[in-house]
């Protein structure tokens, strides 16, 4: 009697709620859809933090592509090599300043074309001018040489060559000749008894044209310099020519002005 019982009950348990066992299932359905769609919210969510995180990492190689740029251009080691006389240091530093700043190009290559020079930017070579000429007393600099070629030389290269003592004279040779200094140790490299002459320095390399030097001579970075030149010297003029009608009225006006000479 006990068996038959239970065995009602299980069939009751089995026949009798057949919605609560779908519902059961069907829950369960509802879980496992609900699991997947969160579980694909996460990866979503986890792709986009990756991506995020990968953009933002290249910032920093940014900033430090700058200051390595920063740091190839810096005239810190052209002013120290200048500040303690050490000319000859002072002279390569410019020559690799003026790689890096004429562009990549110049730099893979490791010297700079004429067409280069217009991609240096006038501050810098101002400044690097400006700390040739204040540790020299004024001898020194892409500005004085330029003022040597024009005003001295009458822009021949070869007369600039030879007044900046870049080329040498052959005492041997029965007619004057002159040969191009090609090696380091033919130029002069300390101040003392034996300077160097005005615009000895910095170098420039010559031996394949004077395109470069004159592109360098040519630059927007001494246009500044040449009006400042021009206007000193008309003002200097005028004052000549003032005093010279003051002497000239105190005299009774029986002396005349000559007219002051500029060339060199």
């Amino acid at each position: 009697m006990a068996t038959t019982t239970t065995t009602n009950l299980r069939s009751l348990h089995r026949n009798a709620n057949p919605n609560l066992l779908h519902h059961h299932h069907s829950f369960r359905r509802r879980n496992l859809i609900s699991m997947n769609i969160f579980s694909n919210k996460l990866a979503i969510a986890s792709l986009t933090n990756t991506n995020t995180t990968t953009t933002t990492t290249l910032s920093p190689l940014n900033s430090t592509s700058t200051s390595t740029d920063a740091a190839a251009t810096s005239l810190d080691a052209l002013s120290r090599h200048l500040a303690s006389g050490d000319l000859r240091q002072a002279d390569e530093e410019t020559r690799r300043l003026l790689v890096a700043l004429a562009g990549e190009a110049a730099v893979r290559r490791g010297y700079v074309f004429f067409s280069e020079v217009q991609f240096v930017p006038a501050e810098e070579l101002r400044a690097i001018d400006r700390l040739w000429r204040s540790h020299s007393g004024g001898r020194f600099g892409y500005s004085v040489q330029k003022r040597i070629w024009e005003r001295r030389a009458g822009r021949d290269f070869t007369q600039f060559f030879i007044r900046v003592g870049w080329m040498r004279r052959l005492e041997a040779a029965e007619v004057e000749q002159w040969n191009y200094r090609s090696f380091p140790s033919e130029f002069t490299w300390e101040l003392g008894d034996d300077s160097p002459p005005e615009g000895h320095l910095p170098l420039t390399n010559a031996l394949r044209g004077t395109q470069l030097l004159a592109s360098i001579f040519a630059h927007p970075a001494f246009e500044e310099e040449d009006e400042e030149e021009d206007q000193a010297a008309a003002a200097s003029n005028s004052n000549l020519k003032e005093e010279g009608k003051e002497r000239s009225s105190l005299l009774g006006g029986k002396i005349k002005l000559k007219p002051a000479d500029y060339s060199f």
